[in-house]
């Protein structure tokens, strides 16, 4: 089965749940930031494995969230906002990729982007949508360090390109 963790982590924290140190920082406020990165996770492994929603819920609570994965411990993830992302790309996709191709630059649609953006496009979408209790500078940066922990530099400002010219957008104008 597909697993986007053997993808070499890039950058000097090695993704979006580590502090400078390389550790798990303890605040509460990234179990959302988990949650997000496990969300991403689980939607590449359903789009590159074919995986089901539940079988994804079943392997990603009983063995990812706040577990240890090949040496490296996660930060435990608030597990509702994993379900409410996941479920609703999966609910809403039909819907959210469209509106991702309208953002992207001609010639360049969504199926031709790499699986791991992909996923991270549409997390990023949903929660722009429907979660409207997170301010979309949050969550457009938040996507932006999933990212950034599987991709290079310039294809993050391509995820903060699309998901704040087409989400939200009236958030992003004002100073």
């Amino acid at each position: 089965m597909a697993d986007p963790t053997k993808r070499e982590a890039k950058g000097p924290n090695k993704g979006p749940n580590r502090g400078p140190d390389g550790k798990a920082p303890e605040k509460k406020a990234n179990r959302r930031g988990a949650a997000r990165l496990a969300a991403v996770q689980a939607l590449y492994q359903m789009d590159i494995a074919g995986a089901g929603i539940n079988d994804i819920f079943a392997e990603f609570e009983s063995h990812w969230l706040g577990g240890e994965v090949e040496g490296e411990k996660y930060l435990p993830a608030e597990a509702a906002f994993f379900r409410d992302v996941v479920a609703g790309v999966v609910r809403d996709q039909a819907r959210l990729d469209p509106l991702i191709d309208e953002a992207l630059s001609k010639g360049w649609p969504l199926k031709r982007i790499d699986a791991i953006l992909r996923a991270v496009l549409r997390a990023g979408a949903y929660e722009l949508e429907h979660r409207r209790d997170v301010p979309g500078r949050v969550v457009v940066s938040e996507y932006v360090d999933v990212a950034h922990a599987f991709v290079e530099r310039e294809e993050t400002g391509m995820v903060n390109a699309v998901l704040a010219r087409q989400f939200r957008a009236e958030e992003f104008s004002r100073s």
